[in-house]
């Protein structure tokens, strides 16, 4: 079942390559962070302050490209824990049908933040990570 999450926190380490975001359970006590690349911290700081950059960075134009072709983003969901390392996927709309699309947890909710789509997560990823 899939548990709507917010995300809760982004802590930057300019000194380090692993930054951190909290995600957390909507309405609940549940939370967990992941440790994403510092490219991916900066698009969703960015986003979040609503810096845009002149030109679209990767994020924004991968945002760009799923509109202009008819799309948009439902959710990110955070679906799975294996072996400590999230997964993570894109759901989209397009024409009526439902597109499923494999990604990192930073580059999708780097991808939701540009989009303002909202996260859910597994109710066993949860689970499993606070045991991680």
């Amino acid at each position: 079942m899939e548990i709507e999450a917010e995300l809760a926190r982004i802590i930057i380490n300019e000194m380090s390559d692993q930054q951190i975001i909290v995600i957390r359970e909507k309405g609940g006590e549940r939370s967990f962070p992941i440790v994403i690349g510092i490219v991916e911290i900066f698009a969703i700081d960015r986003r979040l302050k609503g810096l845009m950059p002149p030109r679209p960075l990767t994020h924004d134009l991968l945002d760009n490209v799923i509109r202009e072709l008819g799309g948009s983003i439902e959710r990110i969901v955070i679906s799975d824990l294996r072996e400590h390392t999230f997964i993570a996927t894109i759901r989209l709309s397009i024409d009526g049908r439902t597109v499923e699309v494999d990604a990192r947890p930073s580059d999708a909710i780097a991808l939701g933040v540009a989009s303002n789509a909202p996260i859910f997560v597994e109710d066993h990823v949860f689970d499993e990570a606070a045991g991680a």
